[in-house]
């Protein structure tokens, strides 16, 4: 039997849909940061297991199985309607991501399984778990399990208390039902069968999940010839989406966003002209706040004008280069100064388009200019010798 989940929904009611799952001991709110940047432009579904959350645990005759809690998943998307929809999920929740693609792949568009695994080593520790959790409560457990959620160097108490006190409020039958799910589960053999376009994403110090399953995933995923990549998040362990929130939501939105051409456009020409690392940093940055203009950015500047072929993108570095010296965003600057090596200027043409900007624009915006160049050019090695001085 499939149990009616509990579930919240945000944004657009034209938008694309996003469902969301969370790990075994945890609820919606794990999403809540990834869901307030998506919700701009996608429709967010956040889901909760059974006995997790405000879903109820229905009673059952037997051991509960992956499969049962995979229908239930299906029978949430049917009563809300729903026919496709990209699907995310953390642990237990990439679990069912991964299932619903594996049986259902006609209701999947994009695939994204982070700190999870694709089978059970041993399915001995987690009916023990199970029975543990029936007979004593989740209490006799809790500080185990949450302490494996985080890194040493989470320092901030209020959030490994709100999760301790969420998975406390758990219902101790619908843990133990997930936990007799897991131990008898193995999505190897329908990895193959997975043909959404997969981000799967490991927390660097997961011990639940550690990465070497994640890396397993891949290959499965791979071996039948789909279009999958890993992430690997530093300072992140098994709840990466709370520990690493702005790093993983901006690998969620990217990988979503591929799917729009408009969007795709944008990020690779972004990406080419940055360079990866810079991207990365203002991904893992956005919010809610800034979504909007972020998407303003990739499909306007780098997606539009960016990539247009009228002039090649030596020339579009020169004149940003030009152009952000006169103006005086000098923020912008040493940024585009690494973008312009990257466009293939050299030093000595880099040199010119700013001697040229100080005749038109003065010799001080030039000679602030020259002083930003000179920094990033130094560290780029590519310049010895000491900072120009102002006068």
């Amino acid at each position: 039997m499939t149990t009616s989940l509990a579930h919240v929904v945000d944004g657009p009611e034209d938008a694309p849909v996003v469902l969301m799952g969370s790990s075994l001991g945890t609820d919606r709110r794990m999403w809540e940061h990834a869901a307030g940047v998506l919700a701009r432009r996608y429709r967010v579904v956040r889901y909760e297991h059974r006995g997790h959350g405000a879903t109820a645990t229905p009673e059952v005759e037997g051991p509960v199985t992956i499969d049962d809690l995979g229908a239930d998943v299906v029978a949430l998307m049917d009563s809300l309607g729903i026919a496709r929809a990209h699907h995310v999920g953390l642990s237990l929740g990439g679990m069912l991501a991964s299932w619903t693609a594996q049986h259902h792949p006609e209701r999947v568009d994009r695939l994204v399984i982070a700190c999870s695994s694709s089978w059970t080593d041993t399915a001995q520790p987690w009916r023990e778990r199970a029975a543990t959790v029936r007979a004593q409560g989740l209490g006799a457990i809790v500080d185990p399990v949450v302490a494996r959620w985080f890194t040493p160097d989470l320092d901030d108490a209020g959030v490994r208390a709100d999760l301790r006190e969420r998975f406390l409020a758990c219902d101790p039958e619908g843990y133990a039902q997930a936990c007799d799910a897991i131990a008898t589960m193995d999505l190897r053999p329908g990895l193959a069968r997975i043909a959404a376009p997969t981000l799967v994403v490991a927390g660097a110090a997961d011990e639940a999940t550690p990465v070497g399953k994640a890396e397993e995933t891949v290959r499965g995923i791979r071996g039948g010839g789909g279009d999958v990549r890993l992430e690997v998040v530093d300072g992140a362990a098994h709840v990466a989406a709370v520990e690493q929130a702005g790093v993983v939501t901006g690998l969620i939105v990217e990988h979503l966003d591929a799917g729009r051409p408009e969007i795709a456009r944008g990020q690779a020409v972004r990406r080419a002209v940055l360079g990866d690392a810079h991207v990365d940093r203002a991904r893992g940055r956005q919010t809610a706040l800034d979504t909007d203009f972020q998407d303003l950015i990739t499909r306007y500047a780098w997606g539009d004008v960016w990539a247009r072929p009228g002039i090649d993108r030596r020339m579009r570095s020169a004149l940003t280069l030009a152009l952000l010296a006169a103006l005086g965003h000098e923020g912008e600057l040493a940024m585009h100064v690494r973008a312009a090596l990257r466009n293939g200027l050299t030093v000595d043409e880099i040199r010119e388009v700013l001697l040229h900007t100080g005749l038109y624009a003065g010799v001080p915006v030039s000679n602030q200019a020259f002083a930003i160049a000179t920094r990033v050019l130094r560290d780029e090695g590519l310049l010895d010798g000491p900072h120009p001085h102002d006068g």
